[in-house]
C-alpha cells in the first residue's frame, strides 16, 4: 500500500502530525533501520543511539520521533536521503499499529476439527475454531471467537471467556477461569498443582490444592510458563499483565494489572504483586513477599519481604538501583583494598 494509505491507520497521526511523504513511496514490508530495504518501512525511536545508521538505510520510508531537537536532526537526514518520515509521539506504537496493518493475523475458520473431542455438556461458541487433537473435559464454556489451536487440553470445568487463544500443546487444570482476550502461548501450563507438602516424621505429606487460577482480561502467558493453583482461594492475575516464556508463578500469588514479568521469574507462593510492576529477568521473588505498585525490579533481583511503591531495585537482597550501582562500583575495588590493608 501507499504510505499515505498506512499512515491513516495510525493512531498518533492527525492533520498537525510532521510528515514528509517524499513521493509517498509503496510500502511493502517492514524491517529494522540498518535491515530494511526499498519499499519498507522502518522506525527509530527517541534517544535509541542509532541516528548514525539513517544515512546509510535503504528504506523507504521511516517513523521517527515528532518533537525536540534530535527530531529535527534525524528530519534532515531522512530527507537527504531521499526517505519519506513521519513524526510521532511514540514511533515504537505506530511501528507496532503499521505491522499489524502490513501483516494481518490469519484467523482459522470457525469450527471444530474432526479429531478434537469436546464433553457431550461442554459448551463452545460461535466462531470458535478448535484445531486438531484439541481435548475439552465435561462442564467447560468455551466463549465466542476463540482459538485453540492443535493440541491444546482443557481439564474439566475450565471457562475461557470470548476472543481468548491457546495455542498449540497448552495445559489448562480443572476450574482455572481464563477472561476475556487473554493469549495463552505453547505449553504453558494454567491451574497445575501448586508445591505444597507438609513435613512429617515419615517424609513429606501432601497438601491437597483445591483451589483455582484466575486470569483476568487481557492476560498472556509465555510459551513454558506455568502458573499453579493454591490450596484454598485463588492464584490470580490482573488484566492486562504480560508474563514472558519461562516464568513461574506460584500457588496463591496476586499479581496486579498490566504488569510486565519477563523470562525465568520465579514468583514464590503467597507474594503480592501490586499494579504497572516490572520484573526483569531471572528477578526471584521470596515466599509472601509484598511488591507494591509500580516498582521495577532489574535482573536477577532477589525480591524479600517489602517493596515501597515506585522503587527501582537491582542486586540479592535487592535495594534501591543507585546504591547497588555504587555497591558494585566498590566490588571491583576490594582485591586493591585487601592489598593496601596487608602493607
Amino acid at each position: 500500500m501507499q504510505l499515505s494509505q498506512l499512515i491513516k491507520g495510525l493512531s498518533e497521526v492527525t492533520a498537525q502530525t510532521p510528515i514528509d511523504l517524499a513521493g509517498d513511496p509503496q510500502i511493502d514490508g517492514a524491517d529494522s533501520l540498518e535491515r530494511a530495504q526499498r519499499g519498507q518501512l522502518c522506525f527509530l525511536e527517541k534517544g535509541h543511539g542509532l541516528a548514525s545508521l539513517l544515512p546509510s538505510s535503504r528504506a523507504s520510508a521511516i517513523l521517527i520521533p515528532g518533537r525536540g531537537d534530535e527530531a529535527l536532526k534525524l528530519r534532515q537526514l531522512a530527507s537527504e536521503r531521499g526517505m519519506a518520515w513521519v513524526g510521532l509521539e511514540n514511533p515504537k506504537l505506530g511501528f507496532a499499529e503499521a505491522l499489524e496493518l502490513l501483516y494481518p493475523r490469519r484467523t482459522p475458520a470457525a469450527g471444530i476439527h474432526p479429531s478434537a473431542r469436546v464433553g457431550s455438556d461442554s459448551l463452545v461458541g460461535e466462531g470458535t475454531h478448535l484445531g486438531a487433537n484439541v481435548s475439552v473435559g465435561s462442564h467447560c464454556v468455551i466463549g465466542a471467537r476463540c482459538v485453540l489451536h492443535p493440541g491444546v487440553v482443557l481439564m474439566d470445568d475450565v471457562r475461557i471467556d470470548e476472543d481468548c487463544e491457546v495455542h498449540a500443546n497448552a495445559v489448562i487444570h480443572p476450574g482455572s477461569r481464563i477472561g476475556r482476550r487473554c493469549v495463552i502461548h505453547s505449553a504453558a501450563v494454567i491451574g497445575s498443582e501448586g508445591f505444597g507438602f507438609i513435613p512429617t516424621e515419615n517424609g513429606w505429606r501432601r497438601m491437597p490444592q483445591i483451589g483455582v487460577v484466575i486470569l483476568e482480561e487481557g492476560v498472556e502467558v509465555g510459551c513454558g510458563s506455568t502458573v499453579d493453583r493454591p490450596c484454598v482461594g485463588e492464584t490470580r492475575i490482573g488484566m492486562g499483565s504480560k508474563l514472558d516464556n519461562l516464568v513461574h508463578i506460584g500457588h496463591g500469588v496476586q499479581i496486579g494489572r498490566h504488569c510486565a514479568i519477563a523470562a525465568q521469574v520465579g514468583i514464590a507462593g503467597g507474594s503480592q504483586i501490586g499494579d504497572h510492576v516490572i520484573l526483569a529477568g531471572q528477578v526471584g521473588v521470596a515466599t509472601r513477599a509484598v511488591i507494591e505498585d509500580r516498582v521495577t525490579a532489574t535482573s536477577k533481583s532477589g525480591l524479600h519481604g517489602r517493596v515501597a511503591a515506585g522503587q527501582v531495585v537491582s542486586g540479592y537482597p535487592a535495594i534501591a538501583h543507585a546504591r547497588w550501582m555504587r555497591c558494585v562500583a566498590a566490588f571491583s575495588r576490594l582485591p586493591d583494598l585487601l592489598r593496601a590493608g596487608r602493607r
